[in-house]
């Protein structure tokens, strides 16, 4: 890869989603940032298989789901999704599901779950992304009683978007910061939802972007970039082990879906008046019987950091995720629920494995497989995960704006 094969943006743009992706201004209760659950010390992600939302306190595996009134009332649904190089101009559709995609259906520029509702001027879809976590009653919005952001949301989505807008252009620190960066904000009162998320994808662009891994640099023709185990994971990778058949071209991804047979429990992605506790992945978006149970092949640079793997986090390690693709129903037999990083919550303990308990959805689910069954050696297995850790960045994964110390809201910065 090269620094064409992304998107440019503003660095003074950048500086202003820096402080905003680390400001819990953008939440309902105003008690979690964008960082909390896509944290650069823990690989953009949050270290957990389902993350502990709005409500919950404190970061990765330390976060805690909160007391009294505030505690959380449901894991989120998915895994938090690593944010490893999504300002590549090659990146059409983002979430485990594919529900936002660039299209012209709406005349808006993408399909997204806003519909016809989505703003004008969003400069990426990672800006278009950046919308929903605000809409979320488990991620950012809190429950409607709380807030007028997350009361909004059940009025129509688009009313959440000017509530959040005018938290941030209030605040001096932000408006001085716009009008200097936006060539159509002149004063505070322009500042419109638009700017924000542009904002937001510029930072996430400018801090996640990452092709400097010893991979790059074999690829670029150092030849003793790669050790030996690492050159014959390679191997394996593009060749017997067939993980290129989905995990292909720059970005080691086909953007395509698939199923992997990984075993489900959560809450689940359920869909309206779906009677079952489950998650069906692509078909929850295209509405197509032949996409259920598939989700979206994830991009493999700095794999090493972002686990846990899969849609929801079912395997901590990477090793064990690999070795899930090499047989996808034996490994989904075989599962145990110790493969999943969940902090306790007490609560919600007895709920978590029913759905993974559930016969009829284990046999529907058992019964799409994508890939076909490949067989290795645990030396091979090995060198295909030092391969998997070749993938990862060198300076690029320090960071280049970094947390700051702190944000205009005065809100605490999670660290």
């Amino acid at each position: 890869m090269q620094e064409d094969d992304f998107i440019a943006f503003d660095l003074d743009q950048a500086k202003i989603g820096q402080l905003l992706f680390f400001d819990p201004i953008l939440s309902g209760n105003q008690n979690i940032a964008c960082a909390t659950c896509h944290h650069p010390d823990l690989g953009s992600g949050d270290g957990l298989s389902l993350g502990i939302g709005e409500g919950g306190d404190g970061l990765g595996r330390d976060r805690t789901p909160g007391m009294g009134d505030a505690k959380i009332v449901k894991r989120i649904p998915r895994n938090a999704p690593a944010l490893w190089n999504l300002g590549a101009k090659e990146i059409d559709v983002l979430f485990h599901d594919g529900r936002l995609s660039v299209s012209d259906i709406y005349d808006t520029g993408f399909d997204s779950p806003a519909q016809e509702w989505l703003p004008s001027g969003l400069n990426s879809i990672l800006a278009a992304q950046a919308l929903f976590p605000m809409t979320a009653e488990f991620e950012m919005a809190g429950n409607p009683k709380e807030n007028q952001i997350a009361g909004a949301v059940y009025d129509r989505i688009d009313n959440v978007w000017p509530i959040v807008a005018k938290r941030v252009r209030i605040i001096p620190g932000y408006a001085d910061m716009f009008v200097a960066a936006f060539d159509d904000v002149d004063q505070a009162l322009d500042i419109n939802i638009t700017h924000i998320v542009n904002a937001l994808a510029a930072f996430e662009a400018h801090e996640f972007t990452s092709y400097d891994s010893p991979f790059d640099a074999y690829l670029n023709g150092d030849d003793e970039a790669l050790d030996t185990d690492q050159k014959a994971g390679m191997d394996l990778f593009y060749g017997k082990a067939e993980c290129s058949s989905c995990h292909s071209g720059k970005l080691l991804s086909d953007h395509e879906f698939h199923a992997l047979m990984l075993p489900h429990f959560g809450p689940g992605k359920t869909r309206q008046w779906d009677p079952v506790v489950r998650d069906v992945g692509r078909m929850g978006a295209s509405d197509r019987i032949e996409d259920a149970y598939r989700f979206r092949t994830p991009a493999l640079r700095n794999v090493a950091l972002t686990g846990p793997y899969g849609h929801n986090g079912a395997y901590g390690a990477l090793e064990a995720m690999v070795r899930h693709h090499l047989n996808p129903r034996a490994a989904f037999e075989a599962w145990d629920k110790q493969n999943a990083v969940l902090p306790d919550v007490p609560w919600l303990s007895k709920a978590d494995f029913r759905p993974f308990d559930d016969t009829r959805e284990r046999a529907r689910l058992a019964a799409r497989a994508d890939i076909e069954p490949v067989s290795l050696s645990d030396t091979e297995v090995s060198q295909i995960v030092a391969f998997l850790h070749a993938l990862t960045g060198t300076e690029s994964i320090k960071g280049r704006l970094g947390v700051p110390d702190k944000v205009p809201s005065g809100l605490e910065v999670p660290k």
